[in-house]
C-alpha cells in the first residue's frame, strides 16, 4: 500500500470511529492543562489525574503557584514520575508566566519553550488543544504507532516524526490525529506485544502486513 493510501485510510477510519477525541487529561483552563502536561511526562494521565485536583485547589492560578516552594509543591506530586524536577519546573514555570506573559499561556511555539519544564512535545500540545493550532505533538505513543502503521518512514527522532505527520496530514486533521495515534497506542498497540487481534485497522497497517507475511512463510 502507498504511503497516501495509509494516510488517506488512517483519516477515514478515525474521522468515522473517533471524531471527538481529545486528551484524557483532566482540566478547566490552559493553564491547568499546562501544569498537567507537563507532570505527565513519562508518567500515565490516570495518574495525573489523582494528582491535579488537591493540586489546582490549592494553586487555582498561576500567581499562588508562582507565590509557593519547590516543597509545598513537591509535597502535592510526591507520587507522579520525577517528582523533584517537576517541582522545581513548575514553579519555575509559573513564576516566568506571571512575570514575562501576565499570566496568560502563550500560543507561540517559540514562547512557550521558554517555560521551564516546556519541551516541543508540550508546547505543540497547548498549541493544538487550547489554541486549535495544526501542531502536531510526538510522544512515546506518537512515534511508535505512526511508524508501525507506515505513516512514517526512516523517522528516528520525534521532530522527524513531527514533520512527516505535518507533511502528509491533512491541515485541518492534524491536531485531532496526535489524539487517535496517542489513544491508539495506548490501548490497542501497545509497545511490547500490540494487540493486533482486536485491531480494527490492520488492513492498513505496516508492521501487520509484514508479520502476516512472517508468518506465510514460516509456515511454506
Amino acid at each position: 500500500m502507498l504511503k497516501k493510501d495509509r494516510y488517506k485510510a488512517f483519516v477515514e477510519y478515525f474521522s468515522t470511529h473517533n471524531p471527538d477525541a481529545q486528551t484524557e487529561l483532566n482540566y478547566c483552563n490552559p493553564y491547568e492543562l499546562l501544569v498537567a502536561v507537563i507532570l505527565s511526562a513519562q508518567c500515565t494521565d490516570k495518574r495525573i489525574n489523582q494528582v491535579t485536583p488537591a493540586l489546582f485547589e490549592r494553586f487555582p492560578e498561576p500567581e499562588s503557584l508562582a507565590a509557593s516552594s519547590v516543597e509545598e509543591i513537591f509535597s502535592y506530586i510526591r507520587s507522579v514520575s520525577y517528582p523533584n524536577n517537576k517541582a522545581k519546573h513548575l514553579l519555575g514555570m509559573a513564576q516566568k508566566l506571571v512575570a514575562e506573559f501576565d499570566s496568560t499561556v502563550p500560543e507561540k511555539i517559540e514562547d512557550l519553550v521558554k517555560l521551564p519544564g516546556v519541551g516541543r512535545k508540550t508546547a505543540n500540545v497547548i498549541s493544538s488543544v487550547v489554541y486549535h493550532n495544526p501542531a502536531m505533538a510526538v510522544d512515546t505513543h506518537v512515534f511508535r504507532v505512526s511508524n508501525r502503521l507506515g505513516l512514517t518512514s526512516r523517522a528516528t527522532t520525534p521532530l522527524a516524526v513531527e514533520k512527516q505527520l505535518i507533511k502528509y496530514l491533512p491541515k485541518d486533521t492534524i491536531a485531532i490525529a496526535h489524539h487517535w495515534l496517542i489513544l491508539h497506542g495506548r490501548y490497542i498497540c501497545v509497545a511490547r506485544k500490540p494487540k493486533c487481534e482486536i485491531c480494527p485497522i490492520t488492513y492498513f497497517c505496516k508492521y501487520f502486513e509484514q508479520k502476516y507475511k512472517a508468518k506465510l512463510v514460516e509456515k511454506t
